[in-house]
C-alpha cells in the first residue's frame, strides 16, 4: 500500500486538487515527455511566477504558494518538468513551455536544483532575456559540492529503490516541529510517485558537473532566500550564494529544514508577495489587481481609494 501523509488529505490540499486542474503539457518533438502544470490565475498576466521544485519534488508541493498567492492576485505557475537528461535540453524544454503558455517573461521561485536550473535557464537565455527575476530557495550555484559527481554518469543505470534511498537520507527528521514533520511526510509521499526516469534524469542534472556564470545574470533582481536552522545544504553553500550575489536580496527564515514553502508557507508568501512588489505597475507585474486597476469614481471623494476587477467580483480597495 502506498504512502499517505497528513498534508495529502488536509482540507487545504483536498480543496487545490478539486479547484485547479493538473495540465499535462508535451512540448517536445517526441511527442510523449509532458511537462505537468497547475496554473492559477487570469492568462492575461504574461509575466507570472513559475515554481520549480527540488529533485524529490512534483508540482503540487507548492499548493500553499498557488493558493495563497492567487488570493492576493498572483498569477502562479507551478511546474515540473518531465525527464532531461543534460542543462540544454531541459532549458530547451523550459523555454518551449513558455512559448507554449504565450508568455513574454517570467517571474521563478526555485527550490534547490529548481533555482539551479532557473539560474542556468537565466543564463542560457541572456541574449533572449525570458526571466524578468528570481527567487532562490535553499539553492546552489555549483554542483560539484554533492558527494556524487564523479557518478553522476551512471544514474540512469541504478533501479529506482537505490535512487530513493539516496535522497531519502536528507529527510532528516531530528530536531523539527510538527510542521516541519509535515513536509517531510508529503515530500517522502511524492518523492514514491517519481519515476525510475524522472528520478534519474534529476539527479543526473544536480550532480553532473556544472556551475552557474553569475556574471550573465547581473542584471536580473535576485532574492535569496533560504533557512537558518539545518537543511541539505550547508553553511558554506549558503555563504557562497551570498558572494556570488552579492547585490540579490536576503529572506531569511529562522527554521523550515528543507521545505520551507510547506512548512512556513505563510512566511515564504510574505518573501514572494515583497520580492514581487517591486514590479507593481508595470509590464512586468505577476498580478492581474495591477493590469486591471480602474479609475475612481468621480463620485467617491476618497482620493486614497482604488478600484480593482478581482477575477468576478468587483473589489474595491481603500
Amino acid at each position: 500500500m502506498s504512502y499517505v501523509s497528513d498534508l495529502s488529505q488536509s482540507s487545504e490540499y483536498l480543496s487545490f486538487r478539486s479547484s485547479i486542474p493538473l495540465r499535462k503539457i508535451v512540448v517536445d518533438s517526441d511527442g510523449i515527455k509532458a511537462w505537468r502544470i497547475f496554473d492559477c490565475g487570469p492568462k492575461s498576466v504574461n509575466c507570472p511566477l513559475i515554481c520549480l521544485p527540488p529533485v524529490s519534488g512534483t508540482a503540487d508541493i507548492f499548493y500553499k504558494q498557488v493558493m495563497g498567492l492567487a488570493s492576493r492576485g498572483i498569477r502562479v505557475i507551478a511546474a515540473e518538468p518531465p525527464a532531461y537528461w543534460n542543462m540544454k535540453e531541459w532549458c530547451d524544454g523550459f523555454k518551449r513551455l513558455i512559448d507554449y503558455l504565450e508568455l513574454d517573461k517570467v517571474h521563478v521561485f526555485g527550490a534547490s536544483l529548481g533555482g539551479f536550473m532557473a539560474q542556468k535557464f537565466a543564463e542560457l537565455t541572456k541574449n533572449c532575456p525570458r526571466v524578468a527575476s528570481l527567487i532562490l530557495c535553499n539553492t546552489f550555484t555549483d554542483t560539484s559540492v554533492f558527494e556524487y559527481n564523479d557518478s553522476s554518469a551512471l544514474f540512469w543505470l541504478l533501479p529506482s529503490l537505490v535512487l530513493k534511498r539516496m535522497l531519502m537520507g536528507n529527510f532528516t527528521t531530528d530536531k523539527v516541529d510538527r510542521r516541519m514533520t509535515e513536509s517531510i511526510d508529503f515530500m517522502v509521499e511524492r518523492l514514491e510517485s517519481l519515476t525510475q526516469s524522472e528520478l534519474a534524469s534529476r539527479l543526473t542534472l544536480n550532480c553532473s558537473p556544472n556551475s552557474v556564470q553569475s556574471q550573465e545574470l547581473a542584471n536580473i533582481p535576485i532574492t535569496i532566500m533560504d533557512v537558518w536552522d539545518e537543511s541539505a545544504l550547508s553553511s558554506q553553500v549558503r555563504e557562497d550564494l551570498y558572494k556570488t550575489y552579492p547585490n540579490a536580496k536576503r529572506a531569511h527564515l529562522k527554521s523550515g529544514g528543507n521545505f520551507p514553502y510547506l512548512s512556513r508557507s505563510d512566511e515564504v508568501n510574505l518573501h514572494l508577495l515583497i520580492h514581487l512588489r517591486q514590479f507593481d505597475n508595470t509590464e512586468l507585474t505577476a498580478s492581474y489587481l495591477n493590469l486591471h486597476k480602474m479609475p475612481t469614481s468621480s463620485n467617491d471623494n476618497d482620493e486614497s481609494s482604488v478600484s480593482y476587477f478581482n477575477r468576478d467580483k468587483f473589489v474595491k480597495i481603500s
